[in-house]
């Protein structure tokens, strides 16, 4: 039992490692962000590669097309579905929030009539589970429209919506160019 126990939160902590990686990576320091390239783009989906000494990192990265409230100032917002095949790791959702979230409030994920909850660490939001990762990515193949909500540390509730056409192809492209 505890060997379970500490095997999730291993799991835990890599998942924030390596999307905190990716978003500094991607398009965070621009140092970093040089080396991240990009590959192609399906309709408000982009493809991103980077490959640091053979470690292949692949994504697929959307920015919002609203938010709301829109007097809030926030940093740059990102939704990423990344690829790690050194790590067997496919499909890894990280939300880049553009705000510091409030702990232990989680963010939500609405596409049609399906729901998920994420924990939330500084400003990103990240799935706890993969196979609840293989659901939303289900739903986002299949849907048109995604919308994610959360709360700042100020108590403010955001809620940007995502355009999701594109997102199958780009995740075929993410998959393509890591292999």
């Amino acid at each position: 039992m505890i060997q379970g126990m500490l095997r999730g939160r291993l799991s835990q902590m890599k998942k924030l490692f390596w999307a905190g990686f990716l978003i500094a990576a991607g398009l965070g320091m621009p140092a970093l962000g040089q080396t991240a390239n990009q590959v192609e783009k399906h309709g408000d989906w982009a493809v991103y590669a980077h490959d640091a000494g053979g470690k292949k990192t692949c994504f697929a990265v959307a920015k919002p097309r609203a938010s709301r409230p829109k007097n809030v100032k926030r940093d740059p917002i990102y939704f990423y579905v990344s690829n790690w095949p050194k790590d067997n790791v496919t499909g890894e959702i990280s939300i880049k929030m553009g705000y510091p979230l409030k702990p232990g409030v989680p963010a939500k994920i609405k596409i049609s009539a399906k729901s998920f909850d994420l924990f939330t660490k500084a400003e990103g939001a990240y799935v706890e589970k993969s196979d609840v990762e293989k659901q939303i990515v289900v739903a986002m193949k299949a849907g048109a429209v995604m919308v994610v909500q959360g709360r700042s540390i100020r108590g403010t509730l955001t809620s940007d919506e995502y355009s999701l056409t594109g997102i199958s192809k780009a995740l075929d492209g993410a998959a393509k160019a890591c292999q």
